[in-house]
């Protein structure tokens, strides 16, 4: 009976120990690429004539995490030149980089 309470008092200081052994980090969530690119972006100065332009832009991750622009599909050659002066090589913040990874994001400028 003696050794039965031994045993439970040894069970309940090792579970007690790696409870309070395992840490926790706090991390704030990232955004999304879809959400850093619209930041990036949404600082612009088109004219109210090009307010309902649409791009689709490809797009790729490198090992810095910097957006490798690889087409920005539009018919407004302005458009064309704001995104990629704006995207290419830019560093964004995620967790994990897939390198060679291909992202397809649209794009609207809305006045």
């Amino acid at each position: 009976m003696r050794k039965l309470s031994y045993v439970i008092v040894a069970a309940m200081l090792f579970s007690t120990g790696s409870i309070l052994a395992t840490t926790t980090e706090l991390r704030e969530p990232t955004t999304s690429i879809s959400a850093q690119i619209y930041e990036m972006l949404s600082d612009n100065s088109f004219s109210e004539g090009e307010c309902n332009s649409t791009a689709q832009v490809r797009f790729t991750l490198n090992s810095e995490a910097q957006i490798v622009v690889l087409s920005v599909e539009t018919e407004s050659q302005d458009l064309e030149r704001f995104v990629k002066s704006r995207l290419n090589y830019k560093k964004i913040e995620i967790s994990n980089v897939e390198e060679g990874k291909l992202y397809t994001v649209p794009v609207r400028i809305t006045f």
